[in-house]
């Protein structure tokens, strides 16, 4: 046998220093949707992946474009309603997500009027910011 394969005595583990136990927040469910039997949001994110891969193949005609616009929308959608009933009800904070909404929105419609090319990010940064400061001082002060 070779030193290595030899046993020499037992050394115990040092002990582990004791550890303040962290205080743990109660485990909260999910909250469910009003159709909560009915899987609606799983259902529109599958329709809205089919038309996605649908479109993608028909991305050269109007049909096709349509079909990718509305796949996007609807599997968006469908984590918009997750995103939101958690948030609303204090489960967890999306409030940088719910607060691109309004600034997606913002920048669209100033886009669509017509508005000057440094206008519409900058307006889209301040309703940005304004959203997420008010969405996360709301979720903060419920919990």
């Amino acid at each position: 046998m070779g030193k290595r394969s030899r046993r020499r005595g037992h050394t115990p583990a040092p002990a582990a220093p004791a550890v303040a136990a962290a205080p743990r927040r109660a485990v909260v469910e999910r909250p469910r949707a009003p159709w909560h039997p009915f899987p609606l949001v799983e259902l529109s994110v599958l329709v809205g992946l089919v038309l996605l891969v649908w479109g993608l193949f028909r991305r050269d005609d109007d049909g096709g474009r349509v079909m990718l616009v509305c796949g996007m929308a609807l599997a968006s959608l469908g984590g918009l309603d997750t995103a939101l009933r958690e948030h609303f009800s204090g489960f967890a904070s999306h409030a940088l997500l719910l607060a691109a909404l309004p600034a997606v929105l913002t920048a669209g419609v100033l886009f669509f009027a017509g508005a000057p090319w440094p206008a519409i990010p900058l307006a889209g940064a301040l309703v940005l910011a304004a959203a997420f400061v008010g969405l996360r001082r709301g979720f903060r002060s419920r919990g």
